[in-house]
């Protein structure tokens, strides 16, 4: 059993995180800086899911792992699932 975890926006990710994962919430972190949004007080949240590391920010941005293909899936609130941004 993995427990998850929690850690404010800006912060380094946990080590357990696959490194494609782990790049998803910088890309995130990053686009939250350029489009100016004051992320004072977020976190992201871990947890695992049948052995997978499933990510949410709390703004409800979501990322999810494909082990399979090692990769990771970012879902912006209210975006379809069709409009998914693979990595």
């Amino acid at each position: 059993m993995q427990l998850g975890t929690r850690w404010a926006v800006g912060s380094a990710a946990p080590a357990a995180l696959p490194p494609v994962v782990a790049s998803a919430v910088c890309d995130v972190e990053a686009e939250l800086r350029v489009d100016g949004v004051a992320v004072a007080g977020w976190a992201w949240t871990l947890t695992w899911l049948e052995g997978r590391p499933v990510v949410e920010l709390d703004d409800g941005t979501l990322i999810t792992y494909n082990d399979a293909e090692r990769s990771a899936t970012v879902r912006q609130v209210g975006q379809d699932a069709d409009d998914d941004d693979d990595y």
